[in-house]
């Protein structure tokens, strides 16, 4: 689907998201101890350098915009999804395979859900002439 300009960075990082989701989700699944370990340590790096920063771009601009255009509801679900997935980043450290594959489901659907319902919002409310 076609992006708006402002989107089209975002849009393109939930790839990378949606890759280490399906990462989590395989060792969670493999249940092996080592495995999980692995993959946490990968997700936790890959969180600070790429969402973590994914995050702080669509708090800055694209949250605050779409609230003032009257899609809060739509902003606040992203905030606390934003929120859970850093605690279940934090508690990767330790990592187990319940938060992992918490992570994988969470990180998965919340991509769906940006793509699909908040940036075809902001295509409409902010971008109406795309």
């Amino acid at each position: 689907m076609k992006r708006h300009a402002a989107l089209l960075q975002l849009s393109r990082e939930h790839h990378q998201a949606l890759k280490m989701a399906r990462q989590a989700r395989f060792a969670s699944d493999a249940g092996i101890s080592e495995a999980i370990t692995q993959a946490a340590e990968a997700i936790c790096e890959r969180f600070r350098d790429e969402l973590e920063p994914h995050f702080q771009a669509e708090e800055k601009d694209l949250l605050p915009a779409l609230t003032a255009a009257g899609a809060s509801n739509l902003a606040q679900r992203t905030l606390a999804e934003h929120a859970e997935l850093r605690e279940l980043n934090r508690r990767l450290t330790e990592p187990d395979g319940e938060t992992l594959a918490r992570f994988a489901t969470l990180l998965n659907d919340h991509v769906r859900f940006e793509e699909r319902e908040l940036f075809e919002t902001a295509q409409q409310l902010l971008y109406p002439e795309h």
